[in-house]
């Protein structure tokens, strides 16, 4: 019998497990909805208790150590100092969000109540329909009648030699990896923006501006990804080598490159103005931890790019987002052979999981998850989070299913 962390390993090394390892929040796109967290509790037969929210703007539950129990889960998060293998009482404060939801959040002094009874948060606004906290724009207003916004490259090194990693952050780091290390069996999933680059298809000045730019202005965009490289790998050389031997998975590089039929830019611009620059940042995390994994979260149709994200040195490509672009679960899986792990894709999110009746998201999540298994190089989880509409009896379903 593996252990949880033995079998994810397994997994992600192509090599033989007793069954598929799972995973709900591990990351902030595998986790589920606070909203729909206590249903899922009391229907797993265990004791009510508060949720905790971990992401505050996706309103997200941090899954309690039981409930990975009940789901057969292999994996815990750490996520900005943030954990669920470990108690950390004093981190987290009752907040009822004006009614809506009884739960536990870490900051309830930077949640305010307007007159409407929405409630923001950081210039984002959950209204009294929603269960996300939400922005205009999605944060990012394109007007086509002006120059397109260009950061001030010397301004963005002076702000990013800021925000190098302190010394005082790394003893920190060290210390809670230890403990979640020493504290469990599961899979280490270390998700710490100090590891995370800069380097985005619309990280400046959002989707609609950012690919503009790479078409209009590479020689720009290029010189400001040499600079994000050279802030990462600071932080990289000052953390990793004191937590390697502690964490299993980093979320090294978060980068939604789809959209539901295609890419925001072309495979040619992600090999031009991508590529070599997440390539030297894989490089030296494998240089300085040659047995952590490193993971890519990319929404969307991105099939196109499995090519050259195994170019660039990923070792696990997420959320596997097959329903979107044309190309099936088992083109995905080919695509990536025995090259590029899996992680998620176990159902279709937008359409069976949301639509379908529980026996039929049972059949697919089987069907699904024993073709992207084959061969290994898969972790089972869903195409993204469960939302606050998707049913308890459907979560289970969709675990269970992997077994």
């Amino acid at each position: 019998m593996l252990t949880s962390r033995q079998r994810v390993m397994n997994a992600l090394n192509f090599q033989a497990t007793d069954r598929i390892p799972k995973d709900l929040g591990g990351m902030r796109s595998t986790s589920i909805s606070a909203f729909s967290y206590p249903s899922l509790v009391a229907a797993l037969g265990l004791p009510p208790r508060l949720p905790r929210i971990e992401d505050a703007f996706q309103m997200l539950a941090l899954p309690d150590l039981d409930v990975l129990d009940a789901l057969g889960c292999d994996v815990v998060t750490i996520a900005d100092g943030v954990t669920n293998a470990i108690p950390q009482p004093e981190r987290w404060h009752r907040y009822r969000f004006n009614g809506r939801l009884d739960a536990l959040v870490q900051h309830p002094r930077r949640y305010r109540v307007v007159e409407d009874g929405a409630i923001m948060l950081s210039g984002r606004k959950m209204v009294s329909a929603s269960y996300v906290f939400d922005e205009p724009h999605g944060g990012q207003p394109l007007h086509l009648d002006t120059e397109l916004p260009m950061v001030n490259l010397k301004a963005m090194r002076r702000r990013l030699a800021r925000q190098r990693i302190k010394d005082a952050d790394v003893v920190r780091l060290h210390e809670l990896c230890r403990q979640v290390r020493e504290s469990t069996d599961r899979a280490v999933f270390l998700n710490e923006g100090a590891l995370n680059a800069p380097i985005s298809i619309h990280a400046y000045g959002g989707l609609a501006v950012f690919p503009l730019l790479c078409l209009l202005e590479p020689d720009y965009v290029a010189e400001l990804h040499a600079i994000a490289v050279e802030h990462t790998l600071y932080n990289i050389r000052a953390l990793l080598p004191e937590i390697e031997k502690y964490v299993d998975v980093i979320m090294i590089a978060s980068d939604d490159w789809g959209t539901q039929n295609t890419t925001f830019a072309s495979p040619q611009v992600y090999r031009d103005l991508f590529l070599p620059y997440r390539r030297a940042i894989n490089d030296a995390c494998h240089a300085l931890a040659p047995n952590t994994k490193l993971f890519l979260h990319s929404c969307g149709a991105i099939y196109d790019l499995i090519e050259p994200i195994i170019e660039s040195g990923f070792d696990i490509l997420n959320p596997v987002q097959w329903p979107a672009g044309g190309h099936s679960y088992s083109e995905w899986k080919a695509a990536a052979g025995g090259r590029l792990a899996l992680w998620g894709g176990g159902v279709n999110a937008q359409h069976t999981l949301q639509h379908g009746t529980v026996a039929q998201v049972r059949a697919e999540a089987k069907r699904v998850s024993r073709a992207l298994a084959e061969g290994g190089g898969y972790v089972f989880a869903n195409i993204h989070n469960l939302l606050a509409e998707v049913s308890a009896e459907k979560v289970i379903a969709l675990y269970r299913a992997a077994e």
